[in-house]
């Protein structure tokens, strides 16, 4: 759905719904601000510059790809995703003794909070997103975990090479996976391992050509990665 139209009936709604301020506050965040370094509407070209110079992830199919309880919770109190940045290779820096690499923190910019009202309102805003075909709907069956899924990510498909499942670890170049259960919709983690090329025919995350009962283990593993509930 294209932005402006998707904002416009959105605000009706609100007014409809009595969002008042706060709601109208949120939609102008999304279609002022968030564009500055989200993709919200699907880009005409896709190419590699456009993902090398990009600031944040693509959110123009973020109704496919978030749990809504989660995306308002995370707007309120943003945690880091992307350890080594969007960009991997820009926020890397050579160690003082030139065998470690770090991360230079001032390339991972702290994303904003919202207040409780707005980050309720921009979820809905961000959950309308969605590109027609893109994430198949149930295309994860319900795999149960199994020791088989933990090994195929940790040993056997790469998995740990790009993504964290536990909190502490090293930044990696890939977004942590350890709270990916509360943050991403299952048939969108089916989708993208299935193939990642479908989303931006330049993302880096190879297609790996694996069957279908490995891409459902693997999903069924990365849905139960949670954070710890205090």
């Amino acid at each position: 759905m294209r932005l402006r139209t998707l904002i416009g009936a959105l605000a009706l709604a609100g007014t409809a719904l009595g969002w008042g301020v706060g709601g109208a506050s949120a939609a102008d965040l999304l279609s002022q601000q968030c564009v500055a370094c989200h993709a919200v509407s699907k880009p005409e070209k896709l190419s590699l510059d456009r993902l090398w110079e990009r600031k944040a992830p693509d959110l123009y199919y973020a109704g496919s790809k978030f749990n809504k309880p989660w995306l308002v919770s995370w707007l309120q109190n943003p945690t880091t995703i992307r350890g080594g940045g969007v960009m991997y290779a820009k926020a890397v820096k050579g160690g003082a003794d030139r065998t470690v690499d770090t991360i230079d923190a001032a390339q991972l910019p702290a994303h904003p909070k919202l207040s409780a009202a707005d980050a309720a309102t921009a979820a809905d805003l961000l959950m309308a997103l969605k590109v027609d075909g893109l994430v198949p709907a149930g295309a994860f069956k319900n795999e149960p975990p199994s020791s088989m899924a933990s090994m195929l990510f940790s040993k056997l498909r790469g998995c740990t090479s790009c993504h964290t499942a536990k909190a502490g670890g090293a930044p990696t170049s890939g977004p942590e996976l350890y709270t990916a259960g509360d943050r991403l919709q299952p048939d969108f983690v089916h989708a993208y391992i299935n193939n990642p090329q479908k989303f931006d025919a330049h993302v880096w995350m190879p297609t790996l050509g694996l069957t279908d009962a490995d891409i459902q283990k693997l999903t069924g593993y990365v849905s139960t990665l949670k954070s710890e509930k205090k």
